[in-house]
């Protein structure tokens, strides 16, 4: 038990911003089994400080709902297809950027697909309430398809596939469903979408909008973080400087350090579960 507690330690702290956006999600679904399920119904009953509600009076006063809907999950079925279909997704997004652009992808599409959602049942006169982070995943999975839509995608008893073929698949059956039920999920699943569409075209043409969010992160980072304090200097006119001694620019990497970035870069290439138990331990007792 201890060993599989420090492997998903380890995959935390190394797998990257995909990873720890699965453990996110599956953390909020653990929190919303124990203070949102209701056994006696059967059913999730989560409060409208956490579920994005299509009620203006009620959205407006929480629209902090804009993010937090996109982390929790109305069912095992639904969070384990989720998070799927999010490893797929970020697994191939991130084989053309980077990790800061697959976070701010995630977090901008979902708060675009919210806010289309209470529009959409504000026009629609309906009032629901939606969680999942379908449109966010959506947006991820469009993003890498408008980019490189003729990528060979391998699929189990299937074989290769185009990955605008699966992307098509499943935009045609949000579509086919949007009138017949969850329609507010479907809103959300299209404008997630139009957003990951949007989002590469920025892009190209050089606005990367994902900075939003890393800038934002990094000034409430840098906020709450103490700024190095530097030492007074006393200065001595007519001091002569002490001249240093020569020394080698030849710079030997610390053997343990060296085998860290080793290690760091075989994850990097072909991921943390490729990794043999020997440099699991390793990587864990030099994390400490």
């Amino acid at each position: 038990m201890a060993s599989i507690i420090d492997d998903l330690k380890m995959q935390y702290k190394f797998g990257g911003i995909a990873q720890r956006l699965i453990y996110w999600n599956v953390a909020c679904f653990l929190v919303s089994l124990l203070f949102f399920y209701q056994f006696n119904v059967g059913a999730f009953n989560f409060p409208n400080w956490i579920a994005l509600s299509s009620e203006p009076s009620i959205f407006i006063t929480r629209p902090w709902t804009l993010l937090t809907y996109a982390f929790f999950h109305d069912g095992f079925s639904h969070i384990f297809f989720n998070m799927i279909v999010l490893n797929f997704a970020s697994t191939l997004f991130l084989t053309f950027f980077s990790q800061k652009q697959l976070l701010g992808l995630y977090v901008l599409s979902a708060i675009f697909a919210g806010i289309a959602f209470v529009l959409g049942y504000y026009f629609l006169n309906f009032s629901a309430s939606i969680v999942g982070a379908s449109a966010a995943i959506m947006a991820i999975l469009v993003a890498t398809t408008t980019y490189q839509p003729l990528m060979n995608v391998r699929l189990l008893l299937i074989g290769n596939v185009k990955l605008w073929h699966i992307t098509l698949v499943i935009l045609v059956i949000d579509l086919m469903q949007i009138r017949i039920e969850n329609t507010g999920g479907h809103i959300a699943h299209l404008a997630g979408a139009f957003f990951g569409f949007v989002f590469i075209k920025l892009l190209q043409n050089g606005t990367d909008l994902s900075k939003i969010v890393s800038n934002l992160l990094d000034f409430f980072v840098n906020l709450f973080q103490k700024s190095p304090s530097t030492p007074f200097k006393k200065v001595h006119k007519n001091y002569k400087k002490p001249v240093a001694k020569p020394t080698s620019k030849i710079i030997t990497k610390d053997k343990t350090q060296q085998q860290i970035d080793e290690i760091l870069d075989k994850i990097s290439r072909s991921g943390y579960d490729c990794l043999t138990k020997e440099e699991k331990e390793f990587l864990f007792k030099a994390g400490k």
